[in-house]
């Protein structure tokens, strides 16, 4: 697992507003995305990881569904939260 406890407080920290909200919506995402962005590395190098792009599969679908319930419950931070991230262009 490349994220240590201090990256994940700091990500927690950045886009929940406090260390002790790890439940979040937008923290939950924010860290589903760090993970998304760190296996696509892995997969680059090693094209032929077929159990690793499963995983990775199901993080983007898993992420997928957290940001289809932000959008339909909160829509502001939805588009503040994409954009932070830049997931759409």
């Amino acid at each position: 697992m490349p994220l240590t406890k201090e990256k994940k407080a700091d990500i927690i920290k950045t886009y929940s507003g406090s260390e002790k909200n790890t439940g979040s919506i937008e923290g939950q995402i924010a860290l589903l995305t760090e993970r998304i962005s760190h296996l696509s590395g892995h997969l680059q190098q090693n094209k032929k990881d077929f159990s690793t792009h499963r995983g990775l599969m199901q993080l983007v679908g898993k992420r997928k569904r957290l940001l289809t319930y932000m959008q339909k419950h909160n829509l502001t931070g939805y588009r503040q939260l994409i954009e932070k991230l830049g997931l759409r262009k």
